[in-house]
C-alpha cells in the first residue's frame, strides 16, 4: 500500500506518458518544485549589477584641454524605485548621485555634469592658480566609482566651486547631491553588516553638515538668482528649502515656504499634496516639542 502511495505520488509530479510523443526526456521533470536551481540561477542572472548601468563617455577638459574618459550612467536604463522627501532619487543597483561629477584627471578641475563646460576665462585662471597647480590626484581603477572615490570627486567639486566662485545655487547644489551621497554611503554600510559605529556617526554627521550648507546656499539663491535653478523650477526650490529646513527646525521657514506652495496656481497637485504633508509634519513635530 505504502508503496503504491509513494508510486502514485511520484507520478503525481512528473509528466509522464511524453514518450510517446517525442518528449521522453521530458518525462522524468516535476511539475512543481523542480527547478528550484535553474529559479535561483536565472533570479542571480537577472539581478542588476551596477557595471551594467554605466559607460566610459569622453570629454575634453575646458581648462587644460585634454581628453578623458569619465564613468556616466546611462540615461532610463536604471529603475526607479522611489524619491526621498528631500528629492535624491534611489535607483535599482545603482547610486546615480556618484556618478554626476566630472573629474579631470590631468588638472583637477571637476564639476557637476551640467556644470562641466560653463567657464569663462576668469574661472580658468583661478582655477588654474588654486588647483591644478597644487592638487594631488589619487588613482582608481575599479570598474565602478567606489563611495570613497565618488566622495573624492565631490570634495574635489566644491573645492573648484568655491575657487571659481561659483553662483550661490551651484554650490548648494553640490552639497546637497554630497548630502545624498552620504545617505547612500550609510545605507550601504548598513546593508553590508559594517559595525564601525564611529564611522557611521561621521558619515552622518557629514551629511547634516552638507544639507546645512545646501539649505544656507539655496536660501541666499532664492533671493539672489533667476530660474530655472540648478534645473529647478521655483515651486521645487521652495519645497526644497521647505523639507531642508523642516530638518534643521527651521519651522517658520518651513511654514511660510509650504504656504506659498499651496497658494500658488503654479504648483500642480502633486506637490500640493506633498506640501500637505509637509506641513501635518511640521504640525506633528511642534506638537511633540510642546510635549
Amino acid at each position: 500500500m505504502d508503496s503504491t502511495k509513494e508510486k502514485e505520488r511520484h507520478m503525481s509530479d512528473k509528466l509522464f506518458g511524453l514518450a510517446g510523443l517525442g518528449l521522453d526526456d521530458l518525462e522524468n521533470m516535476n511539475i512543481y518544485g523542480q527547478d528550484k536551481k535553474e529559479e535561483k540561477a536565472a533570479a542571480e542572472a537577472q539581478k542588476i549589477e551596477e557595471k551594467d548601468l554605466i559607460f566610459d563617455k569622453t570629454f575634453t577638459c575646458p581648462v587644460c584641454g585634454e581628453d578623458f574618459p569619465a564613468k556616466i550612467m546611462k540615461t532610463g536604463k536604471a529603475r526607479l524605485l522611489s524619491t526621498d522627501q528631500d528629492l535624491r532619487a534611489k535607483y535599482e543597483g545603482i547610486d546615480a548621485v556618484k556618478y554626476d561629477v566630472i573629474l579631470c584627471p590631468h588638472c583637477g578641475y571637476a564639476a557637476l555634469n551640467r556644470y562641466f563646460n560653463s567657464l569663462n576665462k576668469v574661472y580658468i585662471k583661478l582655477i588654474k592658480e588654486n588647483i591644478s597647480s597644487k592638487v594631488q590626484l589619487h588613482t582608481y581603477d575599479d570598474d565602478i566609482y567606489s563611495y570613497e572615490e565618488a566622495i573624492e570627486r565631490y570634495k574635489l567639486c566644491l573645492a573648484n566651486a568655491v575657487v571659481k566662485r561659483a553662483h550661490a545655487s551651484e554650490k548648494a547644489y553640490i552639497c546637497l547631491k554630497s548630502g545624498w551621497l552620504m545617505r547612500g554611503y550609510q545605507e550601504h554600510l548598513e546593508e553590508s553588516g559594517d559595525t564601525d559605529m564611529a564611522r557611521l556617526r561621521e558619515v552622518k554627521t557629514m551629511e547634516e553638515t552638507y544639507l546645512k550648507n545646501a539649505y544656507t546656499g539655496f536660501t541666499e539663491a532664492l533671493q539672489t538668482e533667476g530660474f530655472p535653478m540648478c534645473g529647478m523650477d521655483e515651486i521645487t526650490v521652495e519645497f526644497l528649502i521647505a523639507v531642508l529646513a523642516a530638518r534643521f527646525q527651521k519651522y517658520d521657514v518651513a511654514s511660510r515656504m509650504v504656504a506659498t506652495i499651496l497658494t500658488s496656481p503654479s504648483a500642480n497637485a502633486r506637490t500640493k499634496d506633498k506640501a500637505r504633508e509637509l506641513k501635518d509634519q511640521i504640525l506633528e513635530e511642534l506638537k511633540n516639542q510642546k510635549k
